[in-house]
C-alpha cells in the first residue's frame, strides 16, 4: 500500500476519532463509526494485526488527534561509543527510548525511558534533533515526533530488561541491524557529539 493511501487513512481514522469524541446526534455518531470501521479494516490488511485489534487502539485515542511524540537518548562514552539496546521484539538495535506519557515532561519521558531500557540514570541535556515518521513508514499508521537528546549518566547500573535482553557500549559504524530510522538518529548524534563535545 502506498503511503498516499496510507495518509488518507490517517485522515480518515482523525475525522472518525474526532467525531466519536465531539459529536451527539446519533447519525452523525453512525457515520464516524462508519469511518472509524473503514480505517481499522484496512490498516488490518496493512500491519496483519487482528481489525478488532485495531479498532481497539484506535478508540483508546479519541479526542483531538494529534501526531504521537517519543524521546530517544543518545548516551555516549569518551570514546565515541554509544549506549545500544537491542529490542526484544524484533531482534534490532536501537538508542533507549520510546513514546512520551502524559504528565511527564519530555526531559523527564527520556529520563524514565532510559531508566526502563538500560537500568541507568541520565541527565538530559542538548536537544540535538527532531526526527519524523509519516504513516506507511516503517510498517506503522501513525504520525510520530521523534526528540533526540544528548544524555550524560549520572548514576545507576547497566541492566538489560524484558525489552532490551542485550545492551552495551558500541562502535555505532559497526550495527547493520538497525531498528527503523536510528542508524540517521546515531548519525546525527555523533556528528552533534564531535562539533560540541569532543575534546
Amino acid at each position: 500500500m502506498t503511503p498516499s493511501i496510507l495518509a488518507l487513512l490517517d485522515e480518515i481514522r482523525a475525522i472518525g476519532q474526532l467525531g466519536l469524541n465531539y459529536a451527539e446526534n446519533p447519525f452523525d455518531r453512525e457515520r464516524y463509526e462508519r469511518l472509524l470501521h473503514l480505517a481499522a479494516k484496512e490498516y488490518a490488511a496493512v500491519s496483519g494485526l487482528p481489525e478488532s485489534e485495531v479498532d481497539s487502539l484506535f478508540r483508546r485515542e479519541l479526542g483531538y488527534i494529534t501526531p504521537k511524540v517519543g524521546c530517544t537518548g543518545a548516551i555516549i562514552d569518551p570514546q565515541g561509543h554509544f549506549l545500544l539496546v537491542k529490542r526484544s521484539d524484533n531482534g534490532k538495535w536501537c538508542m533507549p527510548g520510546g513514546y512520551a506519557e502524559v504528565n511527564m515532561t519530555p526531559q523527564e519521558n527520556c529520563r524514565r525511558e532510559v531508566w526502563e531500557e538500560t537500568g541507568l540514570e541520565v541527565e538530559v541535556g542538548d536537544l540535538i534533533d527532531v526526527f519524523h515518521a509519516l504513516p506507511g513508514q516503517y510498517d506503522q499508521p501513525n504520525t510520530i515526533y521523534i526528540l533526540l537528546y544528548l544524555c550524560t549518566v549520572t548514576g545507576g547500573t547497566l541492566t538489560p530488561s524484558h525489552e532490551t535482553p542485550e545492551l552495551g557500549f558500541y562502535d555505532h559504524t559497526s550495527v547493520t541491524n538497525w531498528h527503523t530510522n536510528h542508524a540517521q538518529r546515531v548519525e546525527r548524534a555523533y556528528r552533534y557529539w564531535i562539533k560540541h563535545y569532543r575534546l
